[in-house]
């Protein structure tokens, strides 16, 4: 498809130099009491618990966000809609009016549906049409819920970008992101140089932002770097903490240092990055910190 996509990003980010995201979804349902040792995780509780689903998205929004991001990242595509509702609910209670915050319909990687750690590594061994097979339902499905755009999150594999691009080639609907999990300052986590996987992304003309998400905070600037070098699109930048995931023990290794995702915000800006928030085991106090600094610097 080659029509002009609607860009509902770009008024956010004339609003500061960047719009914020916002952080971690499981982190804040694990620290209300959920158990999220499940194959679905997060989206487990679309449907054992919405309301408290729908208290976080709330929580990111008071505290600055200007997008909330579905609980649908690891979702079979019958949950793919009603987690999208439960955000969309929590910012029309917040907002409303041609300035209120956005919705974006998260959509993970294959590697997320098998449970294992596989979005770390990006070693699916599959074709660009066994991929393109598995997406297209789960893109469909995102595309009749009603947010304003999708996220594909952290895409591992320079194989996957290409079946996300001939996917969103296949008809116009709206528009996406794609942020990729890296291995290091340079490459996917399959080995793909982050510059190519740009080039994939900036040829489906769908895709208004790519960036990198789910990475340390200290690969987000060579990261950028790299990806400015191969795209003229917004840049997005959401890392988490610096955290390891155990695949097997299926929990968070803590670095033993602290964060100030505030004080790197203006770094990721100055570096290219146009949405900015965090990932897994950030909070709404980071987000909030995050706010305060981009509209400070």
């Amino acid at each position: 498809m080659d029509r002009d996509v609607h860009d509902p990003l770009s008024v956010l980010i004339a609003r500061r130099g960047a719009a914020v995201l916002d952080g971690g979804l499981a982190t804040e349902l694990e620290a209300r009491g959920l158990d999220l040792n499940h194959p679905l995780w997060s989206a487990r509780a679309i449907a054992d618990a919405p309301e408290i689903v729908e208290a976080v998205h709330r929580d990111y929004l008071e505290a600055g966000a200007d997008v909330v991001t579905s609980a649908t990242y690891q979702a079979p595509v019958p949950l793919i809609a009603p987690g999208v509702a439960i955000a969309l609910r929590a910012r029309d209670a917040f907002a409303s009016g041609a300035d209120r915050p956005l919705v974006a319909a998260s959509l993970g990687p294959y590697g997320a549906s098998l449970a294992d750690g596989s979005e770390y590594r990006g070693d699916y061994g599959l074709s660009i049409e066994a991929l393109a097979d598995w997406h297209r339902p789960r893109v469909r499905a995102a595309e009749e819920t009603g947010a304003d755009v999708l996220a594909f999150e952290t895409i591992p594999s320079g194989v996957e970008v290409e079946a996300i691009a001939r996917v969103l080639g296949e008809r116009d609907g709206l528009p996406v992101w794609i942020s990729f999990q890296a291995r290091d300052g340079s490459a996917l986590a399959d080995g793909t140089p982050v510059e190519a996987a740009a080039t994939t992304a900036d040829r489906a003309t769908r895709v208004i932002a790519v960036g990198v998400n789910c990475v340390a905070p200290e690969r987000v600037v060579p990261l950028l770097r790299r990806l400015a070098s191969a795209t003229k699109k917004p840049l997005v930048a959401y890392p988490n903490r610096g955290d390891a995931w155990d695949a097997t023990r299926r929990n968070w290794i803590v670095r033993g240092d602290s964060v100030d995702l505030g004080a790197l915000a203006p770094l990721w800006r100055d570096a290219g990055a146009r949405l900015i928030g965090g990932c897994c085991r950030t909070t709404p106090g980071d987000v909030a910190a995050i706010r305060r600094a981009l509209a400070a610097a």
